[in-house]
């Protein structure tokens, strides 16, 4: 008998690679070569972790934190992030209900697989972060993707939610402030879907809160606040983004304590636990001083400004003022059609192909956020590369025509 070697299985050959990864990578391909890209295309604060954090994972390991960890994450972590949603978002999650994973990306699988069965629905704000529609492929679960106009900042109304929900529908997939668009519901906002989430007692709700801290217009608001449906709730976050900590790899949840139970008896099987190094820098950022939080803050603001008054003088691209985050997704479908001479327009994909060949500058094309009329910009870098990054894209655009 003979083997096939490329006979993967079928939830792994459904699953489509990560748009954000592939583009990172082509830059990454063009720098070796190289060409002097600049990678807008990654969502990664360009800060390095504050020194106060690496020194206590120094210590961790002077302290030999080197053995297999406690599943659900250390007990001194996990009571720092139960501390830091009762101090941050008066939040009642107790040690039990969390569950620390190695990334907030990890957390996100975890909960949808323990949450998510066969043909069951779940309701996706467009446009959305890439892995969560394909983590619902993955649990076999149904996408039913509603979509948020830039006229409204991208964000979905309670309307919309109410209309989509469906006998089938279990989860509701939230994420403020957004990745790819930077928007934030406000309160307001956010009690309007809870009563609806309310009227629909099987309905739970998924809220991605890892740009919690990367905020414009002042307090965050969560979801989970609402006493009438707060037992349906789960959120996510970590360190990631708050704190320039991507590589470190450490994301948690809130939850339910019988999905929190769930969530660590899937984790047994498939990581164990995350890095007890990281776990122990993640203590002592949640711990000390957010001083570093605020600075960070301070000039992701400042590059939003610079990168939204850049990008008015660009002809033929519609901009929404994000409001956290890092990221504008503008609208260009007014190049799709258009060429060069050598190359056509035909999507967002061309589009972003064009600006990384003709531009340098790496972006994400919308397809991948289930929104193709558009493209994501990570302002997560200099100054001065915003500065030429712009100019670059608008002296390429000029050639369309």
């Amino acid at each position: 008998m003979v083997l096939k070697m490329e006979s993967v299985s079928s939830r792994i050959a459904n699953l489509s690679p990560s748009a954000t990864v592939a583009m990172n990578q082509k830059s990454r391909d063009l720098k070796a070569r190289g060409v002097d890209v600049i990678n807008m295309s990654v969502g990664e604060p360009d800060f390095n972790t504050p020194d106060h954090i690496k020194k206590a994972a120094k210590k961790a390991i002077d302290d030999n934190f080197s053995f297999y960890p406690p599943v659900p994450g250390f007990p001194d972590l996990r009571e720092a992030i139960s501390n830091k949603f009762k101090r941050e978002n008066n939040l009642d999650f107790s040690p039990e209900q969390i569950v620390v994973s190695a990334g907030a990306k990890n957390s996100l699988a975890n909960v949808i697989l323990c949450l998510v069965d066969k043909g069951d629905e779940v309701i996706v704000p467009a446009p959305y972060w890439v892995t969560y529609v394909e983590l619902v492929k993955v649990s076999e679960g149904k996408n039913v993707v509603i979509k948020g106009k830039i006229d409204n900042n991208f964000k979905v109304t309670a309307d919309q939610v109410e209309k989509a929900i469906t006998s089938k529908t279990k989860a509701i997939l939230l994420c403020s402030p957004s990745n790819p668009t930077g928007s934030v519901y406000d309160k307001h906002e956010l009690e309007s879907i809870a009563r609806v989430v309310e009227k629909h007692g099987n309905v739970f709700v998924i809220t991605d809160e890892i740009y919690e801290h990367i905020n414009f217009v002042g307090k965050h608001e969560s979801i989970a606040q609402f006493d009438s449906i707060k037992e349906r709730v789960v959120v996510i976050n970590g360190v990631s983004k708050a704190y320039a900590m991507t590589g470190w790899r450490i994301g948690y949840i809130g939850a339910p304590l019988w999905l929190a139970k769930a969530c660590t008896k899937l984790q047994g099987q498939f990581l164990t636990g995350p890095t007890t190094i990281a776990q122990k820098a993640a203590v002592a950022a949640l711990n000390s001083d957010q001083s570093c939080v605020s600075e960070m803050n301070k000039a992701f603001i400042r590059r939003r400004d610079l990168i939204i008054g850049l990008l008015k003088d660009v002809k033929g691209l519609k901009t929404s003022v994000p409001d956290g985050a890092f990221y504008v997704f503008p609208d260009a479908s007014s190049y799709f059609g258009k060429s060069d001479g050598k190359r056509k327009i035909e999507n967002s994909t061309d589009f972003c192909m064009y600006l990384l060949e003709e531009a340098h500058v790496a972006t994400v094309p919308g397809e991948a956020f289930g929104d193709p009329s558009g493209f994501r910009i990570s302002f997560a870098t200099s100054d001065e590369n915003i500065v030429k990054a712009i100019e670059r894209i608008k002296s390429a655009l000029s050639k369309l025509s």
